[in-house]
């Protein structure tokens, strides 16, 4: 698994373990030790010889998890972030397939869907079934690595390739700024009012994983429910008058659409700020 000391990886890394799988963590920083190996992922060489076998650590993997990037746009400048995200997506999954792991799970993005949401979506709740509509360098990098994704396995018919849509990474330590979000709706309006708890990041990646089946398939991943405690009628009323509705709304459930994943991957979110 790439990225395996980020704000999701170290959970996903934790859960997968717990669940019975073994873990090789890959990343550019970490304590080196058991179940871990420093790679820089710019570097294909060093990449595909980590994905090959390291000394004690692994002689050969079932499967590639692959989380790291440079998480968000505004960390670092826009062609540094699109040039580190898809040279270090091209070389793991370029590697993978050479060496024959046929099992690649990857992370996407939300951003996808338009976000931030400066022009209103084609309707709401928002799902994968409209055009991508990458608004930065760093979207944009990802929208380029599902399109990598989709060729890939048209040239390895037996590839399964999934690509996550996670949407904003949280911990429970987190939790506790959410109340002060209703007294302004337009300061979460960018993604819809979502989250996801990375918990349930976790349990997504070890679905699509389990699953495997031949192809590549997107899903959008996001909590349950939304940031909000003010009603999702009221909210999309105040934000987005104009946007078509389809569906019920619900009062507070996520407007990340997550019923494909539920369909196709038997994810169900456990895990909501409410209860904390």
């Amino acid at each position: 698994m790439t990225g395996s000391t980020g704000k999701l990886g170290t959970v996903v890394a934790r859960e997968l373990r717990a669940a019975g799988h073994e873990v090789i963590g890959l990343d550019v920083q970490g304590r080196r030790g058991p179940g871990f190996v420093q790679v820089e992922l710019t570097d294909y060489g060093q990449v595909i010889d980590a994905l090959g076998g390291v000394g004690d650590q692994h002689d050969g993997l079932d499967a590639v998890v692959h989380l790291a990037a440079i998480p968000a746009p505004g960390i670092r400048s826009d062609v540094a972030t699109f040039q580190n995200n898809i040279a270090a997506t091209f070389n793991v999954l370029w590697a993978a397939t050479r060496l024959g792991i046929d099992r690649i799970v990857t992370a996407s993005s939300e951003t996808l869907q338009g976000l931030p949401l400066e022009t209103p979506p084609p309707y709401i709740p928002v799902d994968e079934d409209y055009p991508a509509r990458p608004e930065s360098t760093y979207s944009l990098s990802k929208h380029l690595e599902e399109h990598l994704a989709i060729e890939l396995v048209r040239w390895n018919p037996g590839l399964s390739l999934t690509a996550l849509r996670f949407s904003n990474v949280m911990n429970p330590e987190d939790y506790a700024e959410f109340p002060s979000f209703d007294a302004d709706a337009s300061v979460r309006r960018w993604n819809l009012w979502g989250y996801i708890d990375a918990r349930d990041g976790a349990q997504a990646v070890q679905l699509a994983l389990e699953a495997g089946r031949p192809g590549f398939e997107r899903y959008l991943i996001a909590a349950a429910d939304t940031v909000m405690s003010r009603p999702n009628a009221e909210l999309v009323a105040e934000q987005f008058p104009e946007v078509p509705v389809r569906g019920d709304l619900g009062v507070n459930d996520t407007l990340l659409s997550i019923e494909k994943a539920r369909r196709e991957l038997g994810y169900e979110p456990r895990h909501s700020w409410r209860d904390v």
